[in-house]
């Protein structure tokens, strides 16, 4: 089974950092994975941040400046780094990636931005 598995979430304060890392779970099943994206509660998934096929990087205009999109040079990790977080970042962080040519998500990751 393909699967995408994502890491690193948690509760921080405003202004606090997180970073988040994402890999597939199957050797058996390489993906390299795409992009992140967010769902708070009672809104709809919305895109974070993500590589384009022609390995550009778009970023959502509520995140720019502040979140970092990476790969290592295996393309098998996909990351995110978090600054400068704010209450409304608050949300479950998915990361999503193609196999073949079926879109792959993760179950997310929790991140929560409260004092």
């Amino acid at each position: 089974q393909v699967q995408l598995v994502e890491s690193g979430g948690g509760l921080v304060q405003p202004g606090g950092s997180l970073r988040l890392s994402c890999t597939g779970s199957n050797s058996r099943f390489p993906i390299n994975p795409m992009g992140w994206y967010r769902q708070a509660p009672g809104k709809e998934r919305e895109l974070v941040a993500t590589f384009t096929r022609d390995r550009d990087i778009r970023y959502s205009d509520s995140v720019k400046g502040r979140f970092t999109i990476s790969r290592d040079k295996t393309l098998k990790i996909l990351s995110l780094q978090m600054n400068s977080l704010k209450p409304e970042d608050t949300a479950l962080y998915s990361c999503n990636g193609i196999y073949g040519s079926v879109t792959v998500w993760g179950q997310g990751t929790q991140v929560t931005v409260s004092s």
